[in-house]
């Protein structure tokens, strides 16, 4: 005979543990899945590589894996700054731990019109969104990789024929007091190197863009002051890590600056 009972398993994870040892982060990492992100032209299709963690006490045993992905799977709204709040919020709640980390890395996709024949072609940017609850404080910081153009000064100066020029990389990783969309913090790294980049060029775009960053060249330390000072005039951006990193084509090696800054304990 079939037992129309329901079957009452027993909940393991939360069980009590006796070693005495607290977690800080324990959760699901690996996941890749489609999301939707907030753009300046509208919600934007992307797909993410997703970490979420909760803090776990010394006396619980395990945390409720599933309910990770039963709250990412739910979400329907498009991935902004305050958004991930909200997430952070939801799985707190749902894993009862006063202490989470949720990390989005995606691609970000922006429309670019070639400087001078103005072709259209899209350009693509890594993002990353990520969220930390700490002593009953969430903050997100907003990450942007931007690439563009650096040529040298010191080897137009000595060259009687051009000069060294190879792609860089800037990485602003920046806590804001409110968003920021991520196609300004973008346009912050392009409009300070070289010479900007675009996915598809003509030739007279082409011979626009060598001669620029021919006019524009800059050693690896003039582009992170360039962009430092931009992000400085902000007031938005209450704290920031800059990175430039130069992959040089006469070594093989980079040449690499970071810069950090926080109004809060600094004066700009």
């Amino acid at each position: 005979m079939t037992d129309n009972k329901l079957m009452v398993l027993p909940d393991v994870q939360s069980s009590a543990d006796r070693r005495n040892i607290p977690i800080r982060r324990v959760g699901v990492k690996g996941i890749r899945t489609p999301i939707l992100v907030k753009s300046q032209s509208g919600a934007q299709h992307t797909v993410a590589d997703v970490e979420m963690y909760v803090s776990l006490p010394a006396d619980k045993k395990g945390t409720h894996m599933s309910r990770f992905w039963t709250l990412l799977s739910g979400i329907n709204k498009p991935f902004a700054p305050q958004m991930m709040v909200e997430v952070m919020q939801e799985m707190l709640a749902s894993l009862k731990s006063d202490g989470g980390y949720i990390r989005l890395a995606f691609p970000f996709f922006m429309e670019k019109s070639a400087p001078v024949s103005h072709l259209q072609s899209t350009m693509d940017y890594d993002v990353v969104l990520t969220a930390e609850c700490a002593d009953g404080k969430i903050t997100v910081t907003q990450e942007v990789i931007a690439p563009v153009t650096s040529l040298c000064p010191c080897s137009k100066e000595i060259s009687r024929y051009g000069a060294h020029n190879q792609r860089s990389h800037i990485t602003i990783d920046a806590l804001c007091s409110e968003a920021l969309p991520f196609e300004e913090l973008i346009r912050y790294s392009e409009k300070n190197g070289s010479c900007e980049l675009w996915s598809l060029l003509k030739r007279e775009d082409e011979k626009f863009v060598t001669e620029y960053a021919y006019d524009h060249a800059k050693f690896v330390e003039d582009i992170i002051r360039d962009v430092a000072t931009d992000l400085n005039k902000d007031a938005r951006i209450v704290s920031y890590e800059l990175q430039v990193e130069n992959f040089e084509s006469i070594h093989n090696h980079s040449a690499y600056a970071l810069i950090t800054h926080d109004r809060r304990t600094s004066a700009v």
